[in-house]
């Protein structure tokens, strides 16, 4: 378990500066064939700013988008206290616990670092979970946070935005920003080339980024809770339910299990190879190994 965290941070690490690289390099051709290079350092500027943007409101973003509201612990004591437990054993600060009104068991983790994190579960996952399955599901939301990845999916989101505005200005340059009379034929076919594969290039790698990050935080959850199982019966559970009625495609990276469906079975590992979450039997499979290591 501890070589997997291990491998699976340095690889993050590297998936991170593959994209940053690519970004980089997508900046670049855009510069030269726009023959501007001041229009790069605008865009680079304003890639930065919107980053920055992107980065500090990722979290009200993405609980706004589902609905989530903000609970105390008179309202929710059972949730309350189990998540501030888990916070203790782990060594983090008590994050904001939120609910979500769906009937659909799932639940996420968001914000920029433990001190400004937050964690929602749906109404779903609260009615139909046993109390040690809610706590595996929360031990993986606070292994999230503990391992920084509510820092690094919002950093992830922004890049992803930021090569799909690349790429759409490359290919306007390419088709319109050239001379209009003797229009290079060449640089439109690239310019279509890159606005085609530069966001599928970023959505391959923000969903390696996002698997890894989810057996991670399973392997986490299981240090938090000594208890496998429970994380293991929590996601049977949630693999037959159906999909949330409120969700984007924007945060479905974030829960604990994919919010627009999947399931299990041979349907699922056909529709999950575009999925931002690992099959969720593997994920079951290697708790399951874990109970004789505990």
């Amino acid at each position: 378990m501890y070589t997997a965290i291990s491998s699976n941070k340095r690889k993050t690490i590297l998936l991170v500066a593959v994209f940053i690289a690519f970004i980089a390099t997508l900046g670049y051709l855009f510069g030269v064939v726009s023959d501007s290079p001041g229009m790069l350092y605008f865009f680079g500027i304003g890639a930065l700013i919107y980053s920055i943007v992107t980065y500090f409101l990722s979290a009200k973003i993405a609980l706004g988008i589902s609905g989530a509201k903000e609970v105390k612990k008179a309202d929710a004591p059972e949730l309350y206290r189990l998540v501030e437990n888990l916070s203790i054993t782990a060594g983090l600060p008590m994050p904001k616990v939120y609910i979500i009104d769906d009937p659909s068991p799932n639940a996420f983790a968001t914000g920029r670092d433990p001190k400004h994190a937050a964690v929602a579960v749906t109404t779903g996952l609260l009615e139909r979970l046993e109390k040690d399955e809610l706590e595996g599901v929360m031990a993986h939301e606070m292994a999230h946070v503990g391992n920084y990845d509510i820092r690094l999916m919002s950093v992830v989101t922004a890049l992803v935005s930021i090569v799909s505005i690349v790429s759409d200005f490359f290919l306007h340059i390419s088709l319109f920003g050239g001379d209009d009379d003797n229009p290079n034929p060449l640089m439109i076919v690239v310019g279509i080339a890159l606005a085609l594969i530069a966001p599928l290039i970023a959505l391959v790698i923000q969903l390696a980024i996002s698997r890894r990050r989810e057996y991670l935080a399973d392997a986490t959850a299981v240090q938090l809770t000594r208890y496998p199982d429970g994380l293991a019966k929590a996601l049977e559970k949630i693999s037959h339910s159906k999909p949330m009625h409120r969700t984007s495609s924007a945060t479905a990276h974030l829960y604990i299990a994919s919010p627009l469906g999947g399931g299990r079975g041979l349907g699922a590992s056909i529709t999950g190879l575009l999925s931002t979450h690992p099959p969720i039997d593997e994920r079951i499979k290697r708790l399951r190994g874990m109970g004789d290591t505990v």
